[in-house]
């Protein structure tokens, strides 16, 4: 917390805001857009992203319980690790940094708002990881009980696959995506938590088994 409450008050002074408070204020909201896929802080779980507790000086696409596009995975086993630099990097230009990642944002320009987003994030997730299984979010885990019915999410892919076959700019590929991914991701569009007007309307007309068997689906595809 010492190395937070230097580069807070650092980027405090640095950017003319009032106090290290401020800074923690901005980061908050630059956090915000983030917040659509994942969780950070106490109670944080996996969603469409997985939760940013510790992911400072964590090791590339390693957090337990989530299952990472092969982009992140093939970093992580290379060794590679989120210090500074590489969020710094990654937020700068996620695709371009992790060629082939399925997070469809495309990046902070401003180097002092990265700065800040990176102490923020240490600040509220703390710099280690935690240990142990992470809980999933009961909404998910009430979706994905009922029974992975492949087949039906074949029948029922037509309008995800119109869009998100080829993961173009904004357009994050779904095919491999671990379903409890897929799940928060829909859910999160369905309560309207999370805001598109072509996902809002459709994930409003499916049920809890549609969701499910659309994830079971899409998990098989490569």
């Amino acid at each position: 917390m010492m190395r937070l409450a230097v580069i807070l008050v650092g980027l405090a002074f640095a950017t003319g805001m009032a106090s290290a408070d401020d800074a923690t204020a901005r980061g908050e909201a630059l956090f915000r857009p983030c917040a659509a896929c994942h969780m950070i802080g106490e109670g944080a779980v996996h969603r469409l992203g997985p939760h940013l507790n510790g992911v400072s000086g964590r090791t590339i696409g390693t957090a337990e319980g989530f299952r990472y596009s092969a982009s992140l995975s093939e970093a992580g086993a290379e060794g590679r690790v989120w210090d500074d630099v590489a969020l710094d990097s990654f937020l700068a230009a996620p695709r371009n940094y992790l060629p082939g990642t399925s997070m469809a944002f495309r990046g902070i320009r401003d180097a002092e708002d990265r700065a800040i987003l990176i102490a923020y994030m240490i600040e509220t997730g703390g710099a280690e990881a935690p240990q142990g299984e992470v809980a999933v979010d009961p909404r998910i885990a009430a979706v994905l009980d009922h029974p992975p019915d492949e087949a039906y999410g074949a029948f029922l892919s037509s309008e995800c696959t119109a869009c998100h076959s080829g993961g173009g700019e904004g357009i994050p590929r779904i095919a491999g995506l671990a379903p409890q991914s897929f799940a928060a991701g829909l859910l999160a569009y369905r309560d309207g938590t999370r805001e598109h007007q072509v996902m809002n309307m459709l994930a409003a007309r499916l049920g809890d088994e549609e969701i499910a068997a659309l994830a079971a689906y899409f998990a098989t595809l490569e």
